[in-house]
């Protein structure tokens, strides 16, 4: 029986579930409540974040049976097995480029919150830039090293949004959550768009699928990630609304984290319990970030098999550190992450797909 090592080159169940609930929870809890009530108007955001679970799982689902046809390859692989080296060149470059740009984005989002919340009088350009150099500290490592952080993090995060809806229990009003089922189909389908946009992360297994070793079990998996995800996010939107209302919801930037200012922990143990949240959502996010840089090193090094790790690093680091600086407010910063959205919808389900039906068309599949 082969020993267990910490590098191994290979990840199981338990590592899909976290990677996925954590690479889709990231930033997106923060402001969720918010993108949904700005549509709605009223609590039936709700239906909105059922609907863009259903829309996730499916893809989710895809993906899934995808890399499942094509055991132990990565995008590249597989793009080329079904089309051909160029067109597999051309989808992997996009992939890498998307996820750099996802990086930049998660940058920018921890420095612009961590100066509103925690360190009011540094600059966000400091900020950035020391969170970019933890993230290249992470990425420098293993791929699967990284991941199995996940299994770390991830009790600790659903601990803290546990002990973050307790504490606010009690400015709970069920007035706020009334009444039900008055917002039009076409809203809540709009508003499905914004929870869709939230849901996304899961691609990053056309690139770990070379780790996994039960591909068998990677649909169940990823299915069990994007529910974790799908729970949080519905606790967390129902107890922004019944704490703060529709309306007050609706103009705040961070309803999650404004939910942690409520919070009083008895004996003054914790004054500013915001911060102990932050410090412990900061995890969340370098996972999130490092995920993605490490998915746009893999996708780069499929293509330029000769050029080694670290020099795409360095190289890819100060590009990434410039896009995080270049929105200059939080509405080009808004923008900034909707067109990252788009992309993603493409790379997370058009793009699949596509290599699916190809794939069953042609009867192409991996060797097992």
């Amino acid at each position: 029986m082969k020993s267990f090592e910490y590098g191994d080159e290979e990840i199981g169940k338990k590592e899909v579930i976290f990677l996925v609930a954590n690479m889709i929870i990231g930033f997106g809890i923060l402001t969720l409540p918010r993108a949904i009530v700005d549509v709605t108007k009223s609590i039936d955001g709700w239906i909105s974040i059922c609907l863009g679970a259903f829309v996730a799982l499916t893809f989710t689902g895809v993906v899934a049976v995808l890399i499942t046809r094509f055991p132990k390859k990565n995008l590249f692989d597989i793009s080329k097995s079904i089309f051909n080296k160029p067109v597999a060149l051309g989808i992997t470059f996009l992939f890498a480029l998307y996820t750099m740009l996802f990086v930049s984005y998660e940058m920018r989002g921890v420095a612009s919150i961590a100066k509103l919340y925690l360190f009011d009088v540094t600059p966000v350009e400091v900020i950035c830039l020391v969170f970019l150099l933890v993230v290249v500290y992470g990425v420098a490592g293993p791929s699967t090293a990284l991941l199995r952080l996940n299994i770390m993090f991830i009790p600790i995060i659903l601990f803290i949004v546990l002990i973050l809806i307790v504490f606010n229990i009690g400015f709970f009003e069920m007035g706020n959550i009334k009444p039900f089922f008055i917002t039009g189909w076409f809203d809540v389908i709009k508003a499905s768009k914004e929870t869709v946009f939230s849901f996304l992360g899961f691609e990053i297994l056309l690139f770990y699928n070379v780790h996994i070793n039960q591909p068998k079990k990677t649909l169940k998996a990823s299915l069990i990630g994007i529910t974790i995800a799908f729970l949080l996010y519905l606790i967390v939107f129902f107890t922004a609304i019944g704490v703060f209302s529709v309306e007050v919801t609706a103009n705040l930037n961070f309803p999650t984290a404004e939910l942690a200012k409520q919070v009083e922990v008895p004996g003054g143990f914790f004054e500013r319990f915001e911060s102990l949240f932050f410090t412990i959502w900061v995890m969340t996010l370098f996972s999130t970030a490092a995920m993605a840089f490490d998915v746009t090193l893999l996708a780069l090094g499929a293509i330029f098999k000769k050029i080694k790790r670290m020099t795409f690093i360095f190289v890819l680091t100060p590009i990434i550190y410039i896009i995080a600086m270049t929105p200059q407010n939080f509405n080009e910063f808004s923008t900034f992450g909707l067109y990252i959205s788009y992309l993603g919808i493409v790379f997370s389900m058009i793009i699949p797909s596509l290599l699916l039906i190809f794939a069953k068309i042609s009867g192409v599949k991996g060797n097992v």
